[in-house]
């Protein structure tokens, strides 16, 4: 989980850092969205600390890797990337919940999951592709 946990890092940042530097009239509306996204993930994200607190182990404090660019489609491009992932991650989380009998936790991450497949329908949008496929 502290893998989730460093996704959601890099999607706080990613998200507050686009959302800021995005150009064009064409990006406004997404800019507003990513900022959101910010929020949304920070709250991911204290949940998934949280939950590592009480399965005993330590919340990490690093996040995954930040990709940045001076074009808004990159930018755009790898939050989708990352969104992707996240929800193929936590889908699996999901299951491993369940066989391990913590079907609390299992309902948190799914309800991130209804999140982040917000976000990804949002930024595949405003990149005028349809989502990608999860399977």
């Amino acid at each position: 989980m502290n893998g989730d946990l460093g996704r959601e890092y890099q999607a706080i940042i990613s998200y507050v850092n686009y959302s800021q530097v995005l150009k064009g009239a064409e990006y406004m509306n997404i800019a507003s969205e990513l900022e959101l996204h910010a929020k949304e993930e920070l709250q991911h994200a204290l949940t998934i600390a949280g939950q590592i607190d009480y399965l005993g182990g330590m919340p990490s404090v690093t996040p995954e890797k930040v990709k940045t660019s001076e074009k808004a489609k990159d930018m755009l491009s790898f939050d989708l990337e990352n969104e992707r992932v996240t929800i193929l991650n936590y889908r699996e989380r999901v299951k491993q919940c369940e066989d391990l009998g913590e079907f609390a936790l299992a309902e948190q991450i799914r309800s991130i999951l209804v999140q982040e497949q917000d976000h990804l329908i949002a930024l595949a949008t405003a990149l005028g592709v349809d989502p990608p496929k999860l399977f």
